[in-house]
């Protein structure tokens, strides 16, 4: 895919989170730093609901693009939806978790896109 077309989609899953509310979005460019994905979407959801919500409304756009998600990975009770998208993931927390997990930590050399 060609990097125009990501950040056009990415830019589409922006808006969907920010539509449903998502708190704390940001992407972040870990091209070359990542082994497994160019970029991060990171999200906080208010409850496993919304985090829900957020993931649904993430598959349809998703869909609406002709990108067929690579993996998902969800367990009832973590707090925690993985969308993997290839070119990017998405992750979706609840409060508690994004805490726990600190990705924007652990990434801190990544830039973050302001698209």
């Amino acid at each position: 895919m060609q990097e125009e077309d990501i950040l056009k989609i990415l830019t589409a899953c922006r808006d969907a989170l920010e539509d449903k509310k998502a708190i704390d979005l940001k992407i972040l460019d870990v091209r070359g730093k990542s082994p497994i994905t160019n970029y991060f979407i990171l999200a906080t959801a208010n409850s496993e609901p919304h985090m829900k919500a957020l993931a649904a409304s993430l598959d349809a756009v998703l869909k609406e693009n002709g990108v067929e998600a690579v993996g998902r990975d969800y367990a009832a009770g973590s707090g925690w939806i993985v969308v993997d998208a290839f070119d990017f993931m998405a992750h979706i927390f609840l409060e508690e978790q994004r805490g726990q997990y600190k990705l924007e930590a652990l990434w801190k050399d990544a830039v973050e896109l302001k698209l």
